[in-house]
């Protein structure tokens, strides 16, 4: 049976927003079976996404250690050839109950259990910047339950993958999320910009 909690979103400062910004397939998949993301890189860069102007109103990143890997394995590449630099200014806390490799010249701070306190945490350190969620789904759910997730940046690709790393395993429901914005963003794209209800019902999977 599906845990429902009732929860009202915590409210850190009107202007600093927590927005989980990330790319998924049409049925709802931010990667593959495999933990590809194949389909979406297939793309290349998205036209017109303002990436560039939300990384600049961004102050500290919140991931998990699925998408630290992915970042280590298909983009630094660490001690090849084809080595790269970590790609973030902004502080970024990787959440992991694992010990995992760090990377040189980045701010990097592993924890470990509830987003609560670790929110409190990025919230002073960002001064007053937004906090970005960049994945996984898993993780942006933690965020949500705790009532600190405020919007959800999604840009959906034409490509759909059958089963997969859910975008974010909850039902949200009554009330819904509320539509603020919708673009396609050339042929391949469409951003949905959502807000999340101050007052929310949140069930889990069973």
């Amino acid at each position: 049976m599906a845990t429902v909690v009732v929860l009202i979103i915590n409210i850190v400062s009107p202007s600093v927003k927590t927005q989980y910004y990330s790319a998924s397939s049409l049925d709802g998949f931010i990667a593959a079976k495999d933990n590809s993301l194949d389909w979406l890189l297939q793309f290349g860069e998205a036209e017109g996404t303002g990436y560039e102007d939300f990384l600049a109103e961004v102050g500290a990143i919140a991931m998990g250690s699925s998408t630290y890997e992915w970042l280590l394995d298909h983009h630094i590449k660490a001690g090849t050839p084809e080595e790269k630099p970590w790609p973030y200014q902004q502080p970024t806390w990787v959440f992991s109950s694992r010990r995992l490799p760090t990377v040189r010249d980045a701010d990097l701070r592993f924890v470990s259990g509830t987003v609560t306190h670790v929110h409190e945490q990025m919230v002073a350190t960002a001064a007053g910047k937004n906090i970005w969620v960049a994945g996984g789904g898993e993780l942006a759910a933690q965020f949500l339950d705790a009532g600190l997730l405020d919007e959800l940046i999604i840009q959906v690709a034409s490509v759909t993958l059958g089963q997969g790393s859910p975008l974010l395993p909850r039902q949200i429901a009554f009330p819904p999320l509320r539509l603020t914005s919708a673009r396609a963003l050339g042929e391949a794209f469409a951003e949905l910009h959502y807000e999340v209800p101050r007052q929310l019902q949140v069930s889990s999977p069973a």
